[in-house]
């Protein structure tokens, strides 16, 4: 957790997973809610049921077991992290990817992947859980004149994709009014 100071004593990464809607939750326009409140539930309780976030050694979370006991690696969050094996918060997609992932960011990021470092979830809300759907000319689908874009209509997940989606509606919105 980044405090607003920046002061604390470790750096801060974080994990963004794919997540498929035809494959990863049943269909319907709330799934992703869905998804989220079940997600974050499962955190909940693994967290301890106290409001302390699931945590993970990294070395623990590539062997797959439960981690007990922190390393050299002391986490800054507030309420606190409580140790567990994020198997039981996480989805096995989600398992896997980031598996793979860590392995690589250690190939390129010097101690990315120290097995004392500590993962700490589950973060849920990198965008919109509903996405605004529009067509070839990004506009609402169902709404004239609206142009959903960014992180709130789902579009995005993060300040950067979120600039680019809007440079994207706004060229849109700019031939549209050319042809009018």
């Amino acid at each position: 957790m980044s405090q607003y100071s920046r002061k604390e004593r470790n750096a801060n990464a974080g994990f963004v997973v794919d997540i498929n809607p035809e494959a990863d939750y049943p269909d319907g326009p709330l799934a992703g809610v869905v998804l989220q409140r079940a997600l974050e539930a499962k955190a909940f309780i693994s967290g301890g049921s106290t409001y302390q976030a699931p945590g993970q050694l990294v070395g623990d979370f590539l062997a797959g077991r439960a981690s007990r006991d922190f390393g050299s690696v002391i986490p800054s969050y507030k309420p606190g992290v409580h140790l567990t094996d994020l198997r039981e918060c996480l989805p096995d997609f989600a398992i896997e990817a980031m598996r793979e992932a860590l392995p690589r960011f250690a190939r390129q990021i010097e101690g990315y992947a120290m097995p004392d470092a500590v993962m700490t979830g589950v973060e849920t809300r990198t965008s919109s859980p509903l996405r605004l759907r529009r067509g070839a000319d990004c506009q609402s689908i169902n709404t004239k004149g609206l142009y959903p874009a960014g992180e709130g209509a789902g579009y995005a997940g993060g300040i950067l994709s979120a600039a680019i989606d809007g440079i994207k509606v706004a060229e849109a919105v700019a031939l549209s009014l050319a042809g009018s």
